[in-house]
């Protein structure tokens, strides 16, 4: 069952298996933008074996405890079941069944007439310890994109490579390197991380750090031939980490079985853990810099995540060189000068002050 939400100029559904926000629909300039991605597969054809949320993989999920090694890889958030309460127009809140690390766990969506975005909040009430968390948001791009993100400190990939023996990894692991356009690949070279995909055939993670005087964290993903841009936008000084997950059939066994292509996940966190280089030194290079390298509960109180989706019409095609938030005003401007001026909650992540976080122009932005 999919709970809707809706306000002017934009439309979402909820489903309870899995927390997921299953599509998010805007409609700008007359057209309607639906970017989020839907696995090919049928429940039935999911192995036993798999975490379960491969059955619906789609739209959007928090992921916590986040990666290997946890409940269902994604932890219970990401394969529980969520109960939907009582709720005002254009919002929803839900409640996990069953603890994390011991916190009560409440997911809140809201939408507003003329803001092209949704926003989230999660709330982890009570608890103990850490963990590593991340909003899940996939994007579907059978046609290539451009990505843009604020500025970061450096890339870095898992420990291991995604795929070496059932599929197929284009990036070498682990690696380290402060130029997005030229990350080590597997065979030697370099490829562009402001590019998807780099190839045929391949699934690969990598995760940006957040510069730690940052304070709005985004991601622009533009698709070119569909005329349109989606944003991920977070606090980067609570969220420091951009990962990003390019699932382009590089997986041959079941439920993937070669057909997942067009899939990019951008994913907003706190994931010490995925990081297969900074993840074994100490203090660990974000820790060092003052950056959360995870969520931190509070036994006596609530630790929260705010992330906000959004998408609109980009017809210019144009890589995104900067994103301006103003009081309630967000400015998108191309790389050739295109500029759109959007409505939206300007407090809502928690961000102090007027923050500007331009990012230098890749080398080369052509697909």
């Amino acid at each position: 069952m999919l709970h809707p939400i809706s306000a002017q100029g934009i439309t979402a559904s909820f489903a309870a298996r899995g927390g997921v926000l299953r599509q998010f629909t805007v409609t700008d300039e007359g057209v309607e933008i639906a970017p989020l991605h839907h696995a090919p597969w049928a429940a039935w054809e999911v192995p036993a074996e798999a975490p379960p949320h491969q059955a619906w993989l789609a739209g959007d999920f928090l992921a916590a405890p986040m990666g290997p090694g946890t409940d269902g890889l994604h932890g219970l958030c990401a394969n529980g079941d969520w109960q939907v309460l009582p709720c005002g127009a254009g919002q929803l809140r839900a409640v996990l069944e069953g603890a994390v690390h011991g916190a009560t766990v409440v997911k809140e969506l809201s939408v507003e007439d003329g803001h092209p975005f949704v926003y989230q909040r999660h709330l982890f009430i009570g608890g103990h310890g850490a963990l590593p968390v991340s909003n899940h948001a996939m994007l579907h791009v059978p046609n290539g994109a451009k990505l843009s993100f604020s500025r970061k400190r450096w890339w870095e990939t898992l420990a291991e490579p995604l795929e070496t023996t059932q599929g197929r990894s284009a990036l070498a692991y682990p690696r380290r390197a402060e130029d997005a356009a030229e990350f080590p690949g597997a065979d030697g070279g370099t490829l562009n991380l402001h590019r998807y995909p780099w190839g045929p055939q391949h699934e690969d993670f990598v995760a940006g750090i957040e510069d730690p005087t940052a304070r709005l964290g985004w991601t622009a993903v533009v698709r070119p031939k569909e005329g349109d841009l989606f944003l991920s936008l977070k606090n980067a000084r609570a969220l420091p980490m951009t990962m990003l997950w390019h699932s382009n059939g590089g997986r041959d066994y079941a439920p993937w079985n070669g057909r997942h292509l067009g899939c990019l996940g951008v994913e907003e966190g706190a994931a010490l853990p995925v990081l297969g280089l900074s993840s074994r030194e100490e203090p660990d290079p974000l820790t060092a810099a003052g950056q959360p390298a995870l969520l931190q509960l509070d036994p006596h109180g609530t630790a929260e995540v705010r992330h906000i989706l959004g998408a609109i019409r980009w017809p210019s095609g144009q890589a995104v060189a900067g994103v301006m938030l103003e009081g309630d005003v967000l400015t998108v401007t191309g790389d050739w000068g295109a500029e759109r001026k959007l409505a939206i909650r300007g407090d809502w992540l928690g961000l102090l002050d007027q923050t500007v976080t331009p990012t230098k122009r890749p080398r080369d932005w052509d697909l």
